[in-house]
């Protein structure tokens, strides 16, 4: 049997390179394995559904560690607020009297506003008290905790903040909320009894 020469040459060089690539193909299906088992796999939109509503132990340790924290600044701001409105208030501040004294008196209280909102950089409140016209809320110290106080006569006031352009009604420190045209206001009642006096 009669070979060409380039054709020997040509079956010499595909063996040497067979042989060659038989080394790397020794354990390819178990890298390819190792590989597959590390990847994770693509989730179903259920799936990434259920993982949100049931997350991982970290994920759930993480979320009340934000919830925990969130009460924590809320409990600090009522103690202040609480401060200031009851005995021992600091001077400057309103003294709680009773409802008959400031009727007789006609005397107006404060309502004091406060809203945490850290990265905004224009907050005012709008309400019954201002004719729905913003009053602006000051952040002086910068720590993202807006104030503003408010002298107003004894009665209901209902209200709600404009973070930086919108809409926030659900004031965690009001008495009660109200729902109108779709959104949320708060509602505060000063002087005691909520009538309207």
């Amino acid at each position: 049997m009669n070979t060409d020469p380039l054709e020997m040459l040509l079956r010499d060089t595909l063996r040497e390179d067979a042989s060659a690539s038989a080394g790397r193909l020794d354990g390819l299906e178990q890298r390819i394995v190792a590989e597959l088992g590390e990847r994770s796999p693509r989730l179903g939109w259920v799936e990434a559904l259920r993982q949100l509503v049931a997350p991982t132990r970290a994920a759930r340790l993480g979320q009340v560690a934000v919830v925990a924290a969130t009460a924590a600044a809320f409990l600090i701001v009522g103690a202040i607020v609480g401060r200031d409105f009851l005995s021992g208030a600091p001077s400057g501040t309103p003294r709680v009297e009773s409802r008959e004294t400031m009727l007789r008196s006609g005397a107006e209280n404060e309502l004091l506003f406060v809203l945490p909102a850290l990265n905004a950089e224009n907050v005012a409140v709008v309400g019954s008290f201002n004719d729905w016209e913003p009053s602006p809320l000051s952040d002086e110290d910068g720590d993202g905790i807006w104030t503003a106080r408010v002298s107003v006569p004894p009665g209901r006031y209902e209200y709600a903040f404009v973070i930086d352009g919108r809409w926030w009604g659900q004031d965690p420190l009001a008495d009660e909320y109200v729902r109108s045209f779709g959104e949320y206001s708060s509602v505060r009642y000063v002087g005691g009894g909520g009538d309207g006096v």
